[in-house]
C-alpha cells in the first residue's frame, strides 16, 4: 500500500493545540487509518493528523465522497475484525455519509465516525458559512441508526469521547458511532498537551459466555430431537471457530442452512449443507426447517422472518433455540431486527460461544446418509457473458488461487462457488442499498494487504452499484490497494425491471414496458474508460464469453503488482432458474 504522502516535519514547538491531544488519542487507541473527504469544520483535526503525527497511526484516506468514506471503514472492519476510523465534514458531509452509516449499523460493524461542527459559542462563528454549517442536534442526523453519539464541549471530553466511543462501538453487538468535534475546540490553543489515559483500560468488555440453565435446557432438547436443523448467521472469521461449527453439526446430524447475506459461515459444499446459499430462502432449505423438531437460530438475520416462511403465522410444534445478543441493539426507529421470533430457549451469547458450550453437552447422533448435492448443470452453449460464466471461469482459478469475495451480486446463485473458509465470503452490505459496493470492496482490500494475506480480494458487483460511488477507485488507486472489481454490466436497475413486471401482470399492463426509467443505456456507459481515467487499470468491456479466461488472468498479473484492477463484463440480465423466488430472463435474449 502506498503511503508516500510524507508531509514535511514542523519546527519543534512548546505551543499546542486542542486537536492535537485529539489525534494522540487516536494514535493511542491504535486506529491504524481514516478515511475522509476533507472540511473546514475540522481544519484543525487534519493539521495535527498532517504536521504533529505526521499522517501515520493513523494515516489518512482521501476519498471523493463521505459514503466512499464509510463504506471503506465498513469494507475494512468485515475483513479484519478490526475497527478502523472515517472523518465526515460538518453536518453536511454526515448527510452524505447516512446511508453508508445505515448500513454499517445493520451489518454490525464497528466504525469511530468523526465529525465537527462549526464552533458551537455564536460569537465565534464566521459570517454565513459556519452557521450553515452548525446544527443545534447534528447527532440526530444518524443517532437511531448509531451505537452512540456525543459533542464533547473541551479537549479532556472529547478524549473521554473517542475512549468510550471505541468501546461501545466494539462491544457485541458491534455498530457504527458518532463524534462531533467542536471546530472551536480543534482550534483553541493549549499551553501542554492533555494526558491520554492508558486505552487499554478501557478496551471493549468480551460478551458474557451462556447461561448454564440455558445451555443444559437447549442441550436437552437437541438430545431428544431426532431432526434438528441449524441456521448459521453473523458468525465469526476464526478457522477455530469454523471447524466447531462443523462439529457441532456433525455430532447432531444437523441440516444446516446458511445464506449469502452474511458471511461464509459453514462449508457449502459440507453434505449436510441443505442447498446452495443464496439472498433469498431456497425451498429445500424451508423444507429443512419444517421437518426439524428442533430449530437453533445463530444470529440469523430475520430469524422471525425465517420461520414465518416455513410455517406462517404459526410455529406449530417446533422447538426453537434463539442464540444472539443482537436484541441489545434494537431501537425503534429501525425495523432491520426483523420479525418477532418465538424462542423456547434463549441463549444471550455470541453464537460461536453457544458452539463450543453446547458441544461439552450434546450427545451424539446416529450417522446419517446424506443425499448427494445436485450437480450444475451443463453451462449454455453459447458465447454469453452471465454470471454462470463468469462462476465457471472464477471456479477453475479458485483450485489455484485463495480468493476473498468482498461482494457478490443479487443475481448470483450460491451453487456457482462453495465456500470452505470463513474469509472466502464476507457477506452483503447490510442495509440493502446500492452504492456500498466499490468502498466495502477497497476497505476489504486494504484490510488484507494491512495483514498480509495472500488470498486475492474480489468483489461482483452490479452495474447500478459501482455507478454510485465509483470514485472509490480513485482512493484505491492512489493507496496502490489491490483490489479486483468486476462490474457485472447489465445496463440496467435490473431488480426493478422485475418488480415492475410484477407490477404489470398484476395490473393486467404490458410487461414489455418495465425496461422505462431502468435501463442504463443509450448512452451506455464506458466503465472501463471512467475506471481508467482514475489512474485503475481496466479492462473491458467484454462482451464474449471465451474472452472471459484471458480477462481474468490478466487482472490478477495487475493485482499481483500491487494495483487495482477494474473489468467491465457485458453481462446477460437475468436471475438463475434455480434461484427461488426470481424472474428468469433468457440470456440468449441479451443482444448489445
Amino acid at each position: 500500500m502506498n503511503s508516500s504522502e510524507k508531509p514535511i516535519p514542523s519546527t519543534p514547538s512548546d505551543t499546542y493545540w486542542g486537536s492535537d491531544s485529539i489525534a494522540n488519542c487516536l494514535r493511542a487507541m491504535g486506529i491504524p487509518f481514516l478515511a475522509l473527504n476533507p472540511g473546514a469544520s475540522y481544519r484543525g483535526l487534519h493539521d495535527s493528523l498532517v504536521n504533529h503525527l505526521g499522517n501515520e497511526n493513523p494515516q489518512m484516506l482521501l476519498c471523493l465522497h463521505e459514503e466512499v468514506a464509510i463504506s471503506i471503514a465498513q469494507g475494512y472492519a468485515k475483513a479484519s475484525g478490526k475497527m478502523m476510523g472515517a472523518v465526515v465534514h460538518s453536518n453536511v458531509g454526515l448527510m452524505h455519509a447516512t446511508m453508508a452509516i445505515f448500513n454499517a449499523w445493520c451489518d454490525r460493524v464497528p466504525i469511530l465516525i468523526l465529525g465537527a461542527t462549526g464552533p458551537w459559542d455564536a460569537a465565534k462563528r464566521r459570517p454565513w458559512i459556519d452557521w450553515i454549517h452548525t446544527a443545534s442536534d447534528q447527532g440526530a442526523l444518524v443517532r437511531d441508526y448509531t451505537k452512540w453519539d456525543n459533542q464533547p464541549g473541551s479537549v479532556a471530553a472529547s478524549i473521554e469521547a473517542l475512549l468510550r466511543g471505541g468501546q461501545i462501538a466494539q462491544t457485541s453487538p458491534k455498530g457504527p458511532v458518532y463524534i462531533n468535534l467542536d471546530a472551536a475546540i480543534q482550534e483553541q490553543k493549549t499551553g501542554e498537551l492533555t494526558v491520554i489515559p492508558t486505552p487499554n483500560r478501557f478496551l471493549a468488555p468480551k460478551s458474557s459466555p451462556p447461561g448454564q440453565l440455558e445451555v443444559l435446557a437447549a442441550s436437552e432438547l437437541l438430545n431428544q430431537a431426532s431432526k434438528v436443523t441449524i441456521l448459521f448467521g453473523r458468525m465469526s472469521r476464526s478457522e477455530e471457530d469454523w471447524k466447531l461449527r462443523v462439529e457441532l453439526a456433525e455430532k447432531l446430524q444437523a441440516h444446516v442452512v446458511t445464506d449469502l447475506k452474511n458471511a461464509a459461515s459453514f462449508p457449502t459444499n459440507h453434505p449436510q449443507h441443505t442447498s446452495a446459499p443464496g439472498y433469498f430462502m431456497s425451498p429445500q432449505a424451508l423444507e429443512a426447517i419444517k421437518g426439524a423438531e428442533v430449530i437453533v437460530l445463530m444470529d440469523w438475520v430475520d430469524p422471525g422472518g425465517a420461520l414465518k416462511q416455513a410455517f406462517g403465522q404459526s410455529v406449530a410444534d417446533v422447538k426453537v433455540i434463539n442464540i444472539s445478543v443482537d436484541m441489545h441493539i434494537h431501537r425503534g426507529w429501525s425495523t432491520d431486527m426483523g420479525s418477532l421470533q418465538p424462542s423456547d430457549v434463549f441463549l444471550l451469547c455470541e453464537p460461536d460461544d453457544a458452539v463450543k458450550a453446547l458441544l461439552e453437552h450434546v450427545t451424539p447422533k446416529p450417522h446419517q446418509v446424506w443425499t448427494a448435492k445436485q450437480a450444475l448443470p451443463l453451462a449454455p452453449d453459447d458465447d454469453v457473458v452471465s454470471l454462470r460464466a463468469i462462476s465457471d471461469v472464477l471456479r477453475a482459478l479458485k483450485s489455484e488461487h485463495e480468493f476473498c469475495f468482498a461482494r457478490l451480486p443479487l443475481g448470483w446463485n450460491g451453487s456457482y462457488l462453495h465456500w470452505e473458509h470463513p474469509m472466502d465470503y464476507l457477506g452483503a452490505d447490510g442495509g440493502g442499498g446500492i452504492g456500498a459496493g466499490p468502498g466495502n470492496a477497497v476497505g476489504v482490500g486494504l484490510a488484507l494487504a494491512e495483514m498480509g494475506s495472500k488470498r486475492i480480494p474480489i468483489a461482483l458487483i452490479g452495474d447500478g452499484d459501482f455507478l454510485m460511488s465509483n470514485t472509490a477507485v480513485w482512493t484505491a488507486v492512489k493507496y496502490q490497494i489491490p483490489i479486483l472489481i468486476v462490474v457485472c454490466n447489465n445496463h440496467s436497475f435490473f431488480n426493478d425491471e422485475l418488480h415492475q413486471e410484477r407490477v404489470a401482470k398484476e395490473r393486467g399492463r404490458p410487461v414489455e414496458n418495465k425496461w422505462i426509467g431502468q435501463r442504463m443505456s443509450e448512452p451506455d456507459i464506458d466503465v472501463a474508460k471512467m475506471s481508467a481515467s482514475m489512474g485503475a487499470q481496466s479492462i473491458g468491456p467484454i462482451r464474449s464469453k471465451k474472452e472471459l479466461p484471458r480477462a481474468f488472468e490478466q487482472a490478477l498479473k495487475i493485482l499481483a503488482d500491487g494495483q487495482p484492477c477494474i473489468m467491465d463484463l457485458d453481462v446477460a440480465p437475468g436471475y438463475d432458474a434455480n434461484m427461488s423466488g426470481q424472474t428468469v430472463t433468457n440470456s440468449a435474449a441479451h443482444k448489445r
